[in-house]
């Protein structure tokens, strides 16, 4: 069971077809979204603000994701927060992505089919218009994304999508063995499937 806590008796909400890792923390006024996946290690702390995580969204191992008081972080449909990150008070859009250990702060606006470079720091009441590459400490825009480069962070967020679906039933704990086996079998990535949201949204209509 993951590490869930109420505060000030506000229990998070989390969708049944969500993923959280066992060892992910999520306290207080947390609410999760349907084919989430939330990794190990990562910290989502609703005890200043609310945090939303829509849809598809993936929040990777060891983020943490707070606020200033009175502020909400919210991640919009299919975001994608990449190992390490911090988002702090900040509104990160629709099929974002957000690169290893990038810093996004209070009241930054990140548009939708953005990319965030790894290491970015964002600073505070940022904006930055959508379909838009950024980079650097303090972060600034290189460019306009081409569509091509959108559709490679589409299918990126498309294998976690996917991942957690399986992932609850894949995950177990287990003793280490003592050496590899003979012919051991590799891991592989779920396979990415371009309309996993909207067949899901098919499925479930009455």
């Amino acid at each position: 069971m993951s590490r869930i806590y109420s505060y000030d008796g506000i229990v998070p909400a989390i969708d049944p077809a969500a993923f959280v890792h066992p060892e992910a923390v999520v306290i207080g006024d947390v609410i999760i979204g349907p084919t989430v996946y939330v990794g190990p290690c990562a910290v989502l702390r609703g005890d200043f603000g609310r945090i939303i995580l829509h849809e598809g969204c993936n929040v990777q191992e060891t983020c943490v994701v707070h606020s200033f008081p009175g502020k909400d972080v919210i991640v919009e449909e299919s975001g994608h927060i990449g190992h390490g990150a911090v988002l702090h008070g900040c509104h990160i859009g629709r099929n974002v992505l957000i690169g290893m250990n990038a810093v996004i702060m209070d009241e930054a606006e990140i548009g939708e089919n953005c990319i965030v470079g790894a290491m970015a720091f964002v600073k505070a009441g940022t904006k930055v218009p959508p379909n838009s590459l950024l980079a650097g400490s303090p972060a600034k825009i290189l460019r306009t994304l081409s569509a091509e480069e959108i559709d490679w962070k589409r299918r990126g967020t498309g294998v976690y999508q996917q991942l957690a679906r399986e992932a609850a039933g894949k995950i177990a704990p287990a003793t280490p063995l003592t050496a590899p086996e003979p012919d051991r079998r590799r891991a592989e990535a779920p396979v990415y499937d371009p309309l996993i949201l909207e067949r899901r949204r098919f499925t479930e209509r009455p």
